[in-house]
């Protein structure tokens, strides 16, 4: 039986989301970010963790977030 890699726990079919290669439990496949539960499908991942496409995956990792403005990267 799978397990949820939000809460560890196990995933019976009848309650399966199936996102990024894993099994969730539908309440627990959420946003990273602001916690907001997401459906398959229709998120974005960085790092194997799912983010809302928008605002929290365009803020964080789009290219605004990565070089700025002007188009120089920035400095973490």
């Amino acid at each position: 039986m799978p397990k949820c890699p939000s809460c560890d726990k196990e995933v019976y079919f009848a309650e399966r989301v199936s996102s990024l290669g894993k099994d969730w439990h539908r309440p627990c496949l959420k946003c990273e970010k602001c916690r907001k539960t997401l459906s398959a499908g229709s998120h974005a991942e960085h790092d194997g963790k799912p983010y809302c496409n928008n605002p929290c995956y365009s803020a964080m990792f789009g290219p605004k977030a990565m070089f700025g403005e002007r188009g120089s990267k920035k400095t973490r």
